[in-house]
């Protein structure tokens, strides 16, 4: 399953919400550097579909807000 991510980084409080059926907005206090924001998102991601956060794919946009992520069935 394909679902679309827009990541808000470096916030002062994190939020998980659900826009459409397969869209989401996600808020990390991360920053979004080395990497630390979309780990923290596949955290969130994985934690809200019961699955590993090892299992989940960033599919596009590894450096942009926009993501799309790869979830196994």
């Amino acid at each position: 399953m394909y679902i679309r991510v827009r990541v808000m980084a470096g916030t002062k409080r994190e939020s998980f919400e659900q826009v459409s059926e397969d869209s989401f907005l996600v808020s990390v206090k991360d920053p979004a550097e080395q990497n630390f924001a979309n780990r923290r998102v596949l955290e969130l991601v994985a934690a809200h579909f019961g699955v590993n956060p090892k299992q989940i794919r960033i599919v596009s946009g590894h450096h942009s807000p926009g993501k799309i992520l790869s979830i196994p069935d």
